[in-house]
């Protein structure tokens, strides 16, 4: 999200694991990825690679180890993966034809054997590969899917100094109340992000995100959001790469496809920007001014089309980005690095109270308020 601040401080997520008989290594002979095997350590099992159904034909494929404190590395490209390729952080989409290897190191253990599945996918452009309806059958609000949705919680100010307590699907931690969820489906078939004040000065919120559950790189994502516009509110959907857990922001990447703050300027606007290590100020965004007439408090569609060496923006009208960045968009700022093509990223959707950007919320700021998602859907380029 967008602003002058420190990001927040990130826990990684840990890979579902499943009991797996090991195989002893032969010593002194070499392992997989260029790693020599030491004598008299157990070879670690290779990892397993598994596939659920997306849509239309695309795959979501996890890996996993028996092994509590396993990394596992791994290409789709075919090659043999070794400790400089992705490390495996979430379960990741995948829409076209590719050879998934994979490879277990762990502490005490010689590197595993290559693992490797074949997939083979022939999709067009355009073509719907997964979404997330928010459809609620029931006749009470319910739980956004436990699937692909987890939550940020807590007080922190997010490096921000945003005043929102974070509050997760059942959480009774004070000031959060189960029976008033921050984040709910509907009976409308939406989401509903709701920001509330229980008591003076006190705001809960909600910031759900699908880190370690489902990721993708590359294709055309969007949802069609709806967000307040009052004083110190700050509505966002963005993205993060994978592997902040493991190296940090800003060098894991940001992409921030819907952010605005307070009330309804004239032109409104949205701003689509990104981060990265060299660029985590204001520098690399751009403003997107709706037509006369219309604001960000209507029903409008934000996307971003992601493709190898650029990021692009658009609101409403995927054949026309408002704005696009590629790595020339960085080479003058010193020390700047382009990290969206080092793997895949995750989803965020949140409301933020308050902070350095939108400032605090002012006396006709009104509670609750909510930010409201029809749909998130993402195709092929």
């Amino acid at each position: 999200m967008m602003g002058d601040r420190v990001r927040r401080k990130w826990v990684r997520v840990a890979a579902t694991m499943v009991a797996v008989p090991l195989m002893l290594s032969c010593g002194g002979s070499a392992g997989s990825g260029g790693t020599a095997k030491t004598p008299h350590l157990v070879q670690a099992q290779p990892p397993t690679i598994t596939a659920t159904a997306a849509l239309n034909g695309a795959q979501v494929v996890t890996l996993t180890s028996p092994i509590p404190s396993a990394t596992i590395y791994y290409t789709e490209d075919g090659s043999t993966p070794t400790t400089a390729s992705i490390v495996y952080e979430a379960p990741f989409l995948i829409t076209s034809s590719v050879t998934v290897k994979a490879i277990v190191t762990a502490s005490g253990f010689n590197t595993s054997l290559p693992a490797n599945q074949n997939f083979t996918i022939n999709l067009a452009s355009g073509t719907l590969v997964w979404s997330d309806e928010f459809s609620n059958s029931m006749s009470v609000n319910a739980q956004p899917d436990p699937l692909t949705w987890t939550y940020d919680t807590g007080s922190n100010g997010w490096g921000n100094n945003e005043l929102e307590n974070y509050c997760a699907w059942g959480s009774n931690a004070a000031p959060c109340n189960a029976s008033a969820p921050n984040a709910y489906v509907g009976t409308d078939g939406t989401l509903h992000i709701v920001a509330e004040q229980p008591s003076a000065g006190v705001y809960t919120s909600a910031r759900m995100k699908s880190q370690g559950l489902f990721s993708f790189q590359y294709g055309r994502v969007e949802a069609r959001i709806e967000v307040p516009e009052q004083q110190g509110l700050w509505p966002a959907f963005w993205m993060l790469g994978n592997n902040v857990a493991t190296v940090n922001w800003p060098a894991s990447g940001e992409m921030d496809i819907t952010e605005r703050v307070d009330a309804a300027t004239n032109p409104d606007y949205n701003k689509g920007s990104v981060h990265g290590t060299g660029f985590t100020g204001d520098n690399i965004g751009t403003n997107y001014n709706f037509p006369a007439g219309e604001t960000a408090a209507g029903w409008h569609t934000y996307g971003m089309i992601w493709k190898p060496g650029s990021v692009a923006y658009y609101v409403d009208d995927p054949t026309h980005p408002y704005a696009t960045f590629t790595p020339a968009s960085i080479s003058s700022l010193s020390g700047a690095v382009w990290p969206f093509d080092s793997g895949p990223s995750f989803l965020i959707l949140n409301l933020a109270v308050g902070g350095n950007w939108p400032g605090v919320p002012g006396a006709t700021t009104m509670f609750p308020t909510q930010i409201a998602v029809d749909y998130l859907r993402i195709y092929t380029n």
